[in-house]
């Protein structure tokens, strides 16, 4: 973990926020090769879930929410974390992380007694900060989906099964969080509300069933090296007392399996609760069976930092001579690398600029003219760039530039009038 987070820093992809004031617990900025990299996993993910199927589509709601919602959706009575103190060394600690009565940081027996912490942020809506102002930022980007479950489904005239999907920040007051981007107390989800009918039951549990292997595939699809994986289903008191069936998708950390995305299967809880507490009707009506129902709700899970921390800890290799990230293509913040062989002669570095500008429209590109061809072809390893390609002498009278394969360090030569096609193929057959 030291060496990604180092890594991330150096190579522009993750730093602490805040660092010159001294930083910020559970708070991150994502730099230059960082924010390629994010956004290229919402782009899979949205690709995957939302734009290549007929039966999803998305939304994108308010952080701030009527605190109605969070009372309806049990937050503001169940959405809490129990904490200890050390009176010792005055550390604070989840109580789920300690075991026996001994501080895990100055080993004195000196904790206090677990105590309730609601991990929602409050803040306050207009000028008056009293109790008829106070709102919360989301802790989950789901209430706005079951909020405004009617509004899409007649508006996107859908019946279940389908699903809506969100891509969006959320905000948790984590008592500790830790483990580089593991756990923020800012961070982005990837969410699928995925509305079946509730009866027969054996319905809903066909598409739990289907949405956990499809989300344990799509891992696989992406890269992630299978004994890295597992699927870990809840059983007796691990379920919630909604839960009709939970299981989490773990990957091996290097702080051990801990979980990567959860789907559950949530019933009919979540819209009942809204039912209740609005006082609106939000049933579906079939105009063809002349139905109607609360449809039960599976819901796939997936923090977009979490899942950027597993694709970096996958893809990272110490070779003998080099520090290479193996990402899905993808994923890479960078496609194709382009660089001038020497940089004293401009007809090289000229010819070098039109290729990078030719590639541009097609995929993401970089131009690196700094050190020995060598050294930069280690630089774009080191950042998961699957592509390098090398103008030389050569390239001048026979019009054509060599290839560098990021995996396998094999070279070709391909004409420059048909890179862009071979890169786009070579890309996408990855």
């Amino acid at each position: 973990m030291d060496e990604i987070t180092a890594l991330a820093k150096r190579r522009g992809f993750i730093f602490p926020s805040s660092e010159i004031y001294g930083g910020i617990s559970g708070a991150w900025d994502y730099g230059p090769l960082g924010v390629e990299l994010k956004r290229n996993v919402r782009e899979a993910w949205w690709r995957d879930i939302v734009a290549l199927r007929d039966d999803v589509v998305g939304v994108e709601t308010a952080i701030l929410m009527s605190p109605e919602v969070w009372r309806a959706s049990g937050h503001l009575e169940h959405f809490f974390d129990l904490m200890v103190d050390c009176r010792s060394c005055k550390k604070r600690f989840r109580a789920d992380q300690v075991t026996g009565p001994r501080c895990p940081a100055c080993g004195n027996p000196t904790l206090t007694e677990p105590r309730s912490f609601n991990m929602m942020f409050k803040t306050y809506i207009g000028a008056m900060e009293d109790a008829t102002s106070v709102a919360y930022l989301r802790p989950e980007t789901a209430q706005g989906i079951f909020t405004d479950f009617k509004l899409v489904y007649q508006t996107a005239r859908r019946k279940p099964p389908f699903g809506i999907a969100q891509i969006g920040k959320a905000f948790r007051n984590e008592i500790t969080p830790g483990n580089f981007i593991f756990r923020s107390r800012e961070f982005e989800q990837m969410e699928l509300e995925y509305f079946v009918r509730p009866q027969p039951r054996e319905e809903g549990r066909r598409w739990f069933d289907y949405w956990v292997e499809e989300r344990y595939a799509w891992f696989l699809r992406l890269g992630i090296q299978s004994e890295r994986l597992r699927r870990r289903a809840y059983s007796g008191d691990e379920l919630a007392h909604y839960s009709q069936a939970t299981t989490d998708i773990e990957y091996d950390f290097p702080f051990g399996w801990a979980e990567l995305e959860g789907i559950a299967h949530r019933g009919t809880f979540d819209l009942e609760q809204h039912v209740r507490g609005s006082g609106k009707d939000l049933s579906f009506f079939d105009e063809e069976t002349k139905e109607k129902y609360l449809p039960a709700v599976i819901e796939p899970s997936l923090g977009v930092d979490r899942a950027c921390l597993v694709f970096l800890l996958d893809a990272y290799e110490r070779e003998a001579d080099r520090t290479v990230l193996h990402l899905h293509p993808r994923l890479a913040p960078i496609k194709v690398a382009v660089f001038p062989l020497v940089r004293n002669k401009p007809e090289i570095v000229e010819l070098a600029v039109t290729v990078e500008r030719g590639l541009r429209p097609h995929v993401r590109t970089a131009f690196d003219d700094s050190g020995n061809v060598g050294k930069r072809y280690y630089r774009q390893d080191e950042v998961g760039t699957p592509l390098c390609v090398t103008v030389d002498y050569d390239s001048l009278t026979n019009q054509d530039v060599t290839v560098r394969d990021r995996d396998t360090k094999q070279q070709v030569r391909v004409s420059i009038d048909r890179l862009p096609s071979y890169v786009r193929d070579r890309l996408d057959q990855a």
